[in-house]
């Protein structure tokens, strides 16, 4: 089974960009779709963007998210990224990355498809 390991996470002031990265071990990483999910404090988990096994297809959970937040990933690598920009106070939260096995041309946005899950890393976002 893959496993997960994010990092890049930090302190960073509104306005400034940061690159997560999500590096797997083990398992089929090339056959797996990736997801960004964040939860803020105080709130669920929430859906951030995904990209299928192949990188040709991405998924964001809002059009304005879209070009703020670039998901891709290097299979080469064994390493999915999530490039965020303009950050601002409200993207504070844990962000998370997951995989799910699949070779489906659509990548998944429900956590319930995800099933293998990384520890997390903080992006904290100050004024």
């Amino acid at each position: 089974q893959v496993k997960l390991v994010e990092s890049g996470g930090g302190l960073v002031e509104a306005g400034d960009s940061l690159r997560l990265s999500c590096a797997a071990s083990g398992g089929d990483f090339g056959g797996s779709a990736v997801g960004w999910f964040r939860q803020a404090p105080g709130k669920e988990r929430e859906f951030v963007a995904s990209i299928n096994w192949s990188g040709t297809n991405t998924n964001y959970a809002a059009d304005s998210m879209k070009g703020l937040f670039i998901i891709s990933r290097d299979n080469a690598k064994n390493t999915a990224y999530l490039q965020m920009t303009s950050l601002q106070l409200e993207d504070t939260a844990v962000y998370y990355c997951a995989a799910a096995q699949t070779y489906s041309r659509y990548p998944p946005s429900n956590e319930n498809q995800f099933n293998v899950w990384g520890q997390g890393t903080q992006v904290t976002v100050s004024s």
